[in-house]
């Protein structure tokens, strides 16, 4: 009898150690960041950026495969990872990002454009390294189902949690994520608190003797959003059931690939090749014709008043 009880009293104090005291759930949350082989310096430093606004994330080496991406799953769990954020890079030129929740998922693909890191865009923004972000989403994030999706796996990603390792116990940056055009667009901003204006001191000044506010009591200051970087848009592509596998449950059918537009550029400038090839062969026939050709075409007929004609 003593060792059931002795085992039942283990199993009633492991399961009081996983609830919490507070009643709050603690939100633990590991994000693996990688990219595959072929990306450019853009690609590498918008994955440097991401990688320092996370600082729950663990950045890892190059992914070899690309069609196997199935085994992104066995790294995230080596790695003590529940969540995967990966980059995929095509032809050195289209940068798609993969997020996805392990082990059950879902994932979704998008493709990224228009990328500015914070090197090249030199904005005068700046904020804590390893901060907490307050995440900021569109109204069309609660009313479109998939995208209600997509707005999970943001704020598993590059929401913060927490306490977490590296992490500050500040939050001083937003970041927005605005669906126009059929498109997410990505923005991060540095929250800027600043005293007012001596205008407005100036004019306040004469009440400020009625009503004077009582010492260490906080001024009202002025808060205004300076943009840091990094900023891309986002075009969603698919979502799948499983983690980086499984059926598709959405598919954008909008969607063009890169390669479908590049492709049809190319058509483009070699019908007007061709039209201008032909042309070019109309005229030669034309001139055939009249004889106006020194060498093939139709020969000019012999004029009986020439005068190689008469003095032959």
């Amino acid at each position: 009898m003593a060792a059931v009880y002795k085992s039942l009293s283990k199993g009633a104090n492991a399961q009081k150690a996983e609830a919490p005291a507070n009643g709050v759930r603690k939100n633990k949350q590991r994000v693996l960041i990688l990219s595959s082989r072929g990306v450019t310096y853009r690609h590498r430093h918008l994955l440097n950026d991401l990688a320092a606004m996370l600082p729950h994330g663990r950045k890892d080496a190059k992914f070899d495969s690309k069609s196997k991406l199935s085994q992104l799953n066995e790294l995230a769990e080596l790695y003590n990872c529940n969540n995967i954020t990966f980059f995929e890079a095509r032809k050195g030129k289209d940068l798609y990002m993969w997020m996805g929740k392990v082990p059950n998922g879902p994932t979704v693909k998008m493709h990224l454009q228009n990328l500015h890191t914070m090197e090249e865009l030199h904005f005068t923004g700046n904020c804590l390294k390893g901060s907490r972000p307050i995440l900021s989403f569109d109204a069309a994030f609660d009313t479109t189902p998939y995208l209600q999706v997509i707005k999970e796996l943001f704020l598993h990603t590059f929401g913060v949690p927490q306490g977490a390792r590296k992490s500050k116990p500040f939050v001083d940056r937003v970041m927005g994520f605005t669906f126009a055009d059929g498109k997410i667009w990505v923005r991060n901003y540095q929250i800027k608190e600043s005293e007012p204006s001596k205008s407005n001191s100036g004019e306040e000044g004469e009440t400020e003797g009625e009503s004077r506010p009582a010492k260490g009591r906080n001024k009202d200051l002025d808060v205004t959003m300076v943009e840091v970087g990094p900023r891309f848009v986002a075009t969603v592509i698919c979502i799948q059931e499983g983690s980086f596998g499984g059926p598709i449950i959405y598919e954008n059918k909008e969607f063009v690939s890169p390669n479908q537009v590049r492709a049809d550029v190319r058509r483009r400038q070699a019908t007007k090749h061709n039209a201008r090839a032909e042309q070019y062969v109309e005229r030669l026939a034309k001139k055939g014709d009249l004889g106006l050709r020194t060498s093939g075409g139709k020969k000019a007929p012999v004029d009986a008043l020439d005068t190689k004609e008469l003095f032959a």
